[in-house]
Formats: structure tokens, sequence, C-alpha cells
């Protein structure tokens, strides 16, 4: 039997920075009563408190029982004393983020993906990771569900992402490029991804693989859930929000 139910965000929970739908916000608590939870992925914890811990339940025996992990697992978060406690970072230099930021803007010109109008900053200072969205960080937030179908528009095979990934790689052979978001391209320290998230949850919580149960719209070869796949732990592919909601919904229901 599953203990801990994983989960990728955007796309998976809810549309790309976008709050949960009531319909999850009911599930998730749900589960919550039962299992341990995890949400790993690649918007920065300031994120996760918008998208989500802002609607969720307030019970602290089930916060307890939730775990965060931003920023591609870079960091983790447990609830502990009332509040999030931060466990551990893999913080970027700051060398290495001129580096990265230098990189990534190039990228973004060689592809000739530079978009005219854009929303926030282009390149985010994560600490633990530096992030690219092509039309910047605050579209979701100034245009609502109208930016969440620009985004989903602008590379809905997901090979405008791969290619740009692999034109700012070799630039910077020293940190870990992935195709992320609808829009975006993640980059942390080698080796780090939500598989290195995984492993270290497990170190944390002393969990198995096999207690594991993981949740992604992005399990394809390229896609930034399919190392969980490759470290073998069971995964569900979804396709959005609502095949979790269902998927979730299922497990309640049997649990």
């Amino acid at each position: 039997m599953k203990k801990l139910i994983a989960f990728d965000l955007d796309g998976t929970l809810a549309p790309s920075k976008s709050h949960f739908h009531p319909r999850m916000v009911n599930a998730f608590d749900r589960l919550l009563e039962i299992y341990h939870v995890c949400v790993i992925s690649g918007g920065k914890y300031e994120l996760f408190q918008r998208q989500f811990l802002s609607q969720i339940t307030k019970d602290p025996d089930c916060l307890k029982r939730l775990h965060l992990m931003p920023t591609s697992g870079t960091r983790y978060y447990k609830f502990e004393n009332g509040d999030w406690q931060e466990q551990y970072a893999e913080n970027i230099s700051a060398e290495g983020k001129k580096k990265i930021a230098k990189a990534l803007e190039e990228g973004l010109d060689e592809a000739g993906y530079r978009i005219e109008k854009t929303y926030g900053e282009i390149i985010e200072d994560r600490d633990s990771q530096m992030s690219l969205s092509v039309y910047g960080q605050e579209i979701v937030a100034e245009l609502g569900e109208e930016g969440v179908k620009i985004k989903e528009a602008w590379d809905p095979d997901g090979a405008k992402k791969l290619r740009l990934r692999d034109i700012i790689a070799p630039k910077i052979p020293e940190y870990e490029v992935r195709a992320a978001g609808a829009t975006t391209i993640d980059v942390t320290k080698p080796g780090i991804d939500k598989a290195y998230g995984m492993e270290k949850l497990m170190e944390y919580t002393g969990f198995s693989k096999e207690d594991i149960l993981f949740m992604g719209d992005k399990i394809v070869p390229g896609g930034n859930d399919y190392s969980v796949e490759e470290m073998g732990i069971d995964c569900i592919a979804v396709r959005s929000w609502q095949d979790t909601a269902y998927a979730i919904e299922g497990i309640v229901k049997v649990s």
C-alpha cells in the first residue's frame, strides 16, 4: 500500500501558475487526511503560497503530512511549530547566477524566441534555481486565464522548449538545464531534478520507492517529470488537473 502521493504542480494540480479549482481543493484536503502528500515543482516557494497553500486546509495535523519541494526539489519545507520550515536549500553562487543568466539571454536570442510584449521578469533568480519564462514570470498573474491560454499555445508539443534547452545547455555544461513548464527553462546545480528531490524526500521521511506514487503531466522522455519514473517510482501520467482530481477521488474512495 502506498503511503505518500507526490505531485507535479503546473499542469497536474492546476493550470500554469493558477489557483487550485475548488474541486481540487476538496480532493487534496481529503487526501491529506489519509496520506502523506508531496508537491514538487519548478516554481518558487512563494508561488506555492499563492497557488494553493492559501486555499487548502489549515488543520496542522494534515499540514504535517504535506511536503513542499519547490524549485525542482532544490528546497524542502515541512510544517513545524505552526509554520513552514526550510529543511535544506541547494543555492547557486552569485557568480554562477550571472553566468546562467547570460546563457539564458543568449539562448533566447539565438533561438529567435524573444517576445516583444512580456509580463514581469523574463529571468527569475530563485536562489537554488534560475528560471527563464519566455513571456515573463507574471503573465498569469496579470492576464489570468488568458495568460494561461497564451502560454499553452506557444509550444503545445514541447519542441520549442527542447530546442531552447539544447541551445542553452552547452553554454553552461556545469549546470542542469531542463525544459520545464509551458514556456519555461529551469537551471539548477548539476544532477538536480525531480528524481533528486524524491531521493531527498525518502532520506528525510524514511519512505521507500515502493511507498510512493507520483503523478505528473510530463512523464515522457525529455519531460521534467520523467526522471521520477526512470528511478523506479510508480507513476500515473495525467493530462490536466481534472485527470488528477479524478485519480485522487478514486484513491480516497478506496482508502
